[in-house]
């Protein structure tokens, strides 16, 4: 069975979207564990929810990264995961998690990368005068997410739309596309060398 760990800081929306692909056998493989570095994210009750495996590593009991990462990966260490998912998860990585699992570890962003890396990605696209928006599934590396591109989800970007009104669209693209992505890893028909690319009403 295609074992995938998910890591999340916050509400989980997209952790349920992947629960309900594994279910429904959308995706070949199962969520062998959660791991939250928020003792209060949301995510935590949908993992209890579907009796899924989770553990909380607090990054603010940690003096450094390194050592929180030394933590995240004794508990990697104890699922074997073959794919890592990095869900709304709001801490960077350091080498010793990503040589670990080397092109095994991804992250969804809201945006059509290489724009608008890190936060606030809703406001820069209004703020820009963008015509499109979207989302990117990438590998991990030391850049902040700047990791090869995997797929993108685009949307059209209206006269009237605000921050709020394209994070509720650009949420709905994110369900669809990280379940397809990980059906792909775990049924191993992924193909890196060409972009998957969708767009979105």
């Amino acid at each position: 069975m295609f074992k995938i760990a998910v890591l999340i800081s916050g509400n989980g929306s997209n952790l349920e979207a992947l629960i309900d692909a594994c279910k429904n056998n959308y995706i070949n493989g199962s969520i062998d564990v959660v791991l939250s570095n928020n003792p209060n994210a949301f995510g935590i009750e949908r993992a209890k929810n579907h009796s899924i495996n989770y553990k909380v590593i607090n990054h603010e009991s940690f003096e450094t990264r390194s050592e929180f990462d030394k933590a995240l990966l004794k508990e990697l260490k104890k699922s074997s995961p073959d794919l890592i998912v990095l869900a709304g998860f709001m801490r960077i990585l350091t080498p010793l998690i990503l040589n670990a699992y080397k092109n095994k570890i991804i992250n969804i962003h809201p945006s059509l990368l290489p724009k608008y890396p890190g936060l606030d990605t809703h406001n820069s696209v209004l703020e820009n005068g963008d015509l499109k928006h979207g989302v990117t599934i990438h590998y991990v590396n030391e850049v902040l997410d700047g990791g090869k591109i995997i797929a993108q989800g685009e949307i059209s970007v209206g006269a009237n739309e605000t921050a709020q009104g394209l994070q509720k669209r650009i949420h709905a693209i994110e369900h669809v596309m990280l379940p397809m992505v990980v059906s792909k890893f775990a049924d191993g028909t992924i193909n890196t060398s060409k972009i998957i690319y969708e767009k979105f009403i």
